[in-house]
């Protein structure tokens, strides 16, 4: 994630006020490393800082954390500096001297440079890896200070107050244009779970009973992808589709709130939940419980309906069709053809949006004279499963379209409990890891996990945050999400 270009930074304070934008939240014991391509701004990466403690094998653990925070770093290839900040639960400690030898952490203001040992190894790979660290900050709970200055008169004990970096020109810039720090990922605990709205319960189970004979029918399966397309369109913003008549509003999707083309909240609607009726929740919620149906959306979202397609092709989802096979018995008969549509009026049939509409702009690519936002490849290959959901390809998802259906998920799993919510929320994780934010991402896996203990993808997709695999998206700075567009105003 990238700082907007034309916003001037004057300062260190700019520098650290802009941290807990990029983040979305003000970070606790993390070290917090930000590249940069001359004098810009480029990529944020937040860890967890090591635990305090000595011993003889101090160093080679500092020294290994130091390589894995340059193996994360070294993904923006145009980067040719870096940028350190230590935040910690403590004082902003002191002279950058102190206990550089010892590896050891004092924590108090006054009793020397807790993390002196820390930025030394930090320093030695980032310069070996032609990322040199140009300035390092200390940032405890009241004060902040310079890691490297130690003139009393510039950069006295205590320190700076914090106050300065909350206050600083770019963090009210970022404030004016929308921007806002939430709450540490996790720290408010599980959201309490919202009376079950009985009229989407008793869709819910009406559909899910319908779905049962069909899990393996290639018609419902297109018709799954169908409602799915049509509720993105809706959670995208009102302009890109048609606004239900009047008396249509009840019976489907209400485009009441969204994004624009570019990723960026509607200002008419920014700030209202999407409504959804109470049979189309049903029905979303219910092809949620379908692992298949769950990853053909996911799939579709970001990498376009082909790649849905194909893949549950090759993982042989669906039953022989009955036109081009010899069957046992009766079955072409017996078996059901697809659920009534949950939409009013009737359905538009397939739908191939999901590679066209508006993306999220991206730095630099179009100004540079790389592919343009929203353009893909025609030599491109249609992606499979595996590399969709680890961000391998397409060169570029569809971010504007993952917004809707971050919206669309977060709508549904405040609407009742068990698998659908658990895969709601799974969903909104995945989408976190692919923004590279995985602080987000692994707090929706263990709300999902708390809620409906032993969801298998959820398991397996926290299981890829404790190896600290990026998404593939995340790494390259063409693909990555921009929380900023570079074109805001």
């Amino acid at each position: 994630m990238t700082a907007p270009d034309h916003l001037k930074i004057t300062g260190p304070e700019d520098i650290l006020g802009f941290i807990p934008h990029s983040l979305g939240y003000w970070p606790e014991r993390s070290l917090v490393a930000m590249t940069l391509q001359g004098k810009r701004l480029g990529a944020t990466l937040r860890v967890d800082l090591p635990v305090p403690g000595g011993g003889s094998g101090r160093r080679d653990m500092l020294a290994g954390f130091a390589r894995n925070v340059v193996t994360y770093l070294q993904a923006d290839d145009a980067a040719d500096g870096s940028l350190l900040a230590f935040f910690t639960d403590a004082g902003a400690g002191a002279g950058a001297d102190a206990d550089a030898d010892a590896g050891t952490d004092t924590g108090s203001a006054g009793g020397g440079n807790p993390w002196a040992a820390l930025l030394k190894e930090l320093e030695l790979a980032l310069e070996a890896a032609g990322l040199p660290v140009r300035d390092a900050w200390i940032i405890g709970t009241e004060f902040w200070r310079n890691a490297h200055c130690n003139d009393p008169e510039c950069c006295g004990m205590p320190g700076r107050p914090v106050e300065q970096i909350r206050n600083s020109r770019l963090n009210a810039e970022m404030v004016y244009r929308g921007s806002s720090v939430g709450a540490i990922p996790g720290a408010q605990g599980t959201t309490p779970a919202l009376p079950v709205d009985p009229a989407v319960s008793l869709a819910e189970c009406g559909w899910a009973e319908q779905f049962a004979p069909r899990r393996r029918d290639r018609a419902q399966f297109d018709q799954v992808l169908d409602v799915w397309a049509m509720a993105l369109q809706a959670a995208i913003g009102p302009e890109q589709v048609p606004v239900p008549a009047p008396g249509d509003a009840a019976k489907g999707a209400v485009p009441d709130a969204g994004t624009t083309g570019s990723g960026a909240p509607d200002p008419r609607t920014a700030g209202r939940s999407l409504q959804l009726s109470p049979e189309l929740a049903g029905y979303l919620r219910a092809s949620l419980s379908i692992p298949a149906w769950r990853d053909a959306v996911l799939v579709m979202t970001a990498a376009g309906r082909s790649a849905a397609e194909r893949g549950a092709e090759d993982f042989g989802m669906f039953d022989p069709d009955p036109g081009s096979a010899v069957l046992p018995g009766n079955m072409a008969a017996s078996r059901p053809g697809p659920t009534p549509s949950p939409l009013p009026g009737p359905m538009s049939g397939r739908t191939s949006w999901s590679r066209s509409v508006p993306r999220m702009p991206l730095p630099d690519a179009s100004a540079s004279g790389g592919p343009a936002a929203g353009a893909v490849p025609a030599a491109e290959a249609v992606p499979g499963y595996g590399e969709v959901l680890l961000g391998l390809a397409p060169s570029v998802p569809d971010w504007t379209l993952m917004v809707g259906l971050e919206r669309v998920l977060e709508r549904l799993g405040g609407l009742g409990d068990g698998e659908p919510t658990a895969a709601a929320i799974t969903a909104r994780g995945w989408i976190e890891w692919c923004r590279g934010r995985g602080s987000y991402a692994d707090a929706l896996y263990r709300q999902a996990l708390q809620g409906h203990p032993g969801y298998r993808l959820a398991e397996l997709l926290a299981e890829l945050g404790r190896r600290g695999t990026l998404c593939g998206w995340a790494a390259r700075r063409e693909a990555a999400w921009q929380k900023f567009a570079p074109d805001a105003a």
